[in-house]
């Protein structure tokens, strides 16, 4: 009976317990004759009894373990592993955890670190360990959809405790784990993206002795080809966390180089290169800072340089001699040309999403690498494409001034000119087939916004308005309809303007051209808003202030019909427009805008001082406010923009290079390059042929050092010499091996160069 009556009491004690006001539960604690468990097996069998009514009237709930651990109270967690041993339950059991969430004692106890200290932390780690639900309880992660997947590695990362990382990944962590929560996300609002996984986490908050351990402990490293849910790792997600401020650039990039050195140094024998892994969108670490527009990122990558011996294979960058401020640079061309698919060259010429495009082509080698396309093969080519379409023009002008009155379609006569002029007809239709064909391939490259607009430029909506407007043209003269020249006039007067198109290849006037597209998008746009609606509001008041049934009109109406001249027929009226319309109101208030109205029609209101005023008021809105305005906006503009219109002109070349590039043949390609090639291809044990290209750079706060290489004590003996005609593919060219460099400043290297 007694034995019987015990566990209903524990049960009655555990009910009072979660209630807190139970009165012979607290009697029960404060008793002197509860004893707890013994340490030993000496014990008789009353006090056993006595120890598990002891241990069940103190029931713990995950109320009062949660508090326990958020205060780091080790002192109420006492008796916690007899219960749990009791009741046969563990702290991952549900009674333990949160139901909403999915929280345990381990993540509240580490979300509520003092001074990076919880001594909560180890107890619960020793308790689950002793009930055989330590793995479970150190990788419990978060259920809820905002932090879904958040463990307790994470927690301890995010803390910045150091000593706490390293006891769960002791204790079995699992270093790979993945909190892919909607707060982890990218672009959903509050949140920060780090990369779901624990090392990207480190390497995102700027921890680098957490990034080493993580790498180098002995008892699960991190894998850095691991990829979150978007493909990325632990380099893209520091790509996609930078922001171009001079702060985080630099902590940035010091940790970028520290795991790629790490990495190099404890994987050597593994070809796994960190930086050719692509995430779910193709772009490896390069190529997306690229996309993103991570300016500052950019640049450290591209020029990226060690002079340890052991980490040159590293570098990017390798200086190859320097005299005095003139430093000749070698530049690895891997992922940047258009020699590979989805190039860094043309996702940043194609990308009319990025923000800071025009000034990242001003980055070496990109900008070099432009100029040689340019010099070599672009120019050339350009100016053909000119000549021909200034052919096209003047057959496309000659054909519309020179047209067939009358009614459309014209038989063709047995001429030599209405042969000509039919030729002359389809060449026209030919050239607006395909600039229509050319504006759709843009347009689907790079659908038009009115952000692209302002960096692009407009040329290739002219054309293809020209070419559209002129296909129309030729289905109404097809159709008989002779409203087919309305159309023709609009389409040859856009022809005529994209011949601006052809400025580009001209700094001067393509500087100019960029300046106007940008006054006629931002200061032109705006005043013609403005105007517009004074414009039509001031014409409708004045529309309504002519009064049709007034004397004055009658009479002018009289005197203009007595005065009509009869020439044996019904006589002739002299019909003059009326104020009263509204076209005819808007274009006399335009005159008045440019200082050419007439004051005639005063006499054909009702109330001359109402319309005094709102003459008088007009033109001070308009000609003397608002054109001052535009005048004066137009000058700071020029000045604002003049540094900035020259790096979008680059850009526009740089689109127009790499079109023709792209439509090209390679064949063709090939034949119209001209000059001395700056490729390099050079060979190496570590990393096979890379390909290079110099550029000579002043630089006159950086003097002669040890970087680099390949370091000529003469440097303008081997430019001096002539160039084989029989140029190999590439020569062996060793990083490392001591020997091999002085082997190779005895003989002159030959580097192999192609187009």
């Amino acid at each position: 009976m007694d034995n019987g009556q015990r566990p209903g009491r524990a049960e009655s004690n555990k009910g009072k317990e979660e209630e807190g006001n139970g009165l012979d539960w607290l009697l029960g604690r404060d008793s002197p004759e509860i004893i707890p468990a013994p340490m030993d097996t000496n014990v008789s069998i009353s006090r056993q009894y006595a120890s598990v009514d002891s241990i069940c009237s103190r029931a713990f709930t995950r109320q009062r373990i949660f508090e326990a651990a958020s205060q780091g109270d080790t002192t109420q967690l006492t008796g916690l592993l007899d219960y749990l041993r009791v009741n046969d339950k563990q702290l991952t059991s549900p009674d333990f955890t949160d139901e909403t969430n999915g929280k345990t004692a381990l993540l509240k106890a580490l979300l509520n670190l003092k001074d990076g200290k919880n001594d909560t932390v180890e107890v619960l780690l020793d308790i689950a360990e002793k009930t055989g639900d330590l793995e479970n309880l150190i990788n419990a992660s978060y259920k809820d959809p905002s932090f879904k997947g958040q463990t307790a590695l994470h927690i301890a990362i995010e803390r910045r405790s150091f000593d706490h990382v390293k006891l769960l990944v002791q204790k079995g962590a699992d270093v790979q784990a993945k909190a892919n929560g909607t707060f982890f996300q990218c672009n959903t609002g509050l949140g920060f993206y780090f990369g779901e996984l624990p090392l990207s986490l480190a390497a995102c908050t700027n921890q680098i002795n957490i990034v080493s351990f993580l790498m180098e402990n002995p008892y699960r490293r991190a894998d850095l080809t691991d990829k979150d849910s978007q493909g990325n790792t632990v380099l893209h997600t520091l790509v996609v966390i930078a922001d171009n401020t001079t702060e985080n650039t630099d902590m940035i990039a010091k940790m970028y180089d520290e795991i790629l050195i790490q990495h190099y140094k404890l994987e050597k024998n593994i070809k796994v290169q960190l930086e050719a892994i692509e995430n779910s969108q193709g772009l490896t670490p390069l190529k997306l800072a690229a996309k993103l527009g991570k300016i500052g990122l950019f640049k450290h990558i591209l020029h990226r340089e060690f002079t340890d011996e052991e980490m040159r294979p590293l570098s990017r960058k390798f200086t190859e001699w320097v005299y005095g401020p003139v430093h000749s640079s070698l530049y690895d061309m891997s992922s940047i040309d258009t020699s590979e698919d989805n190039s860094v060259l043309e996702t940043i010429v194609f990308g009319s999403e990025i923000p800071n495009r025009p000034e990242m082509l001003q980055i070496e080698p990109l900008r070099s690498l432009l100029e040689d396309k340019w010099d070599r093969f672009a120019s050339k080519l350009f100016l053909m494409n000119f000549l021909v379409y200034l052919i096209y023009l003047i057959i496309f002008t000659t054909v519309a001034c020179y047209r067939k009155e009358g009614q459309p379609p014209f038989p063709i006569e047995d001429a030599p000119l209405d042969y000509l002029r039919c030729i002359g007809q389809l060449i026209s239709v030919a050239g607006a087939v395909w600039f229509l064909y050319k504006a759709i391939t843009i347009f689907k490259r790079n659908p038009p916004t009115f952000k692209a607009l302002y960096i692009d430029g407009f040329s290739d909506i002219l054309f293809f308005l020209q070419a559209t407007l002129l296909l129309i043209c030729t289905v109404l003269y097809g159709c008989g309809r002779r409203e087919y020249i309305s159309l023709l006039v609009i389409s040859l007067a856009l022809a005529w303007i994209n011949v601006l198109y052809y400025s580009r290849g001209s700094k001067q006037l393509g500087v100019y051209s960029v300046m106007m597209e940008r006054m006629i998008l931002g200061d032109l746009l705006q005043f013609l808003c403005v105007y517009s609606v004074l414009l039509f509001g001031f014409s409708a008041a004045i529309v309504a202030l002519i009064d049709d049934s007034s004397p004055a009109l009658k009479k002018l109406a009289n005197d203009t019909q007595a005065r009509g001249r009869s020439f044996g027929m019904e006589p002739f009226k002299c019909k003059k427009p009326s104020y009263n319309d509204i076209r005819f109101t808007t274009l006399e208030l335009f005159k008045f805008t440019i200082g050419m109205g007439d004051l005639e029609f005063t006499d054909h209101v009702q109330y001359k001082e109402v319309f005094y005023i709102l003459l008088i008021l007009y033109i001070v809105l308009t000609y003397i406010l608002l054109l001052n305005m535009l005048i004066a906006l137009m000058g700071n503009t020029v000045e604002r923009i003049s540094k900035e219109s020259e790096n979008i002109w680059n850009l526009q070349r740089a689109f127009t290079i790499l079109d023709m590039e792209r439509t090209l043949p390679r064949c063709l390609r090939n034949k119209l390059y001209s000059g001395v090639s700056k490729i390099v291809c050079l060979r190496s044990e570590q990393d096979g042929n890379r390909r290079f290209f110099r550029v000579e750079e002043m630089n006159w706060s950086k003097w002669r050092s040890d970087l680099g290489v390949i370091q000529e004590e003469d440097p303008g003996n081997r430019m001096m010499k002539p160039q084989p005609k029989k140029q190999t593919l590439g020569h062996l060219w060793r990083l490392n091996p001591l020997l091999e460099r002085i082997h190779a400043r005895r003989r002159q290297p030959q580097l192999s160069s192609d187009p």
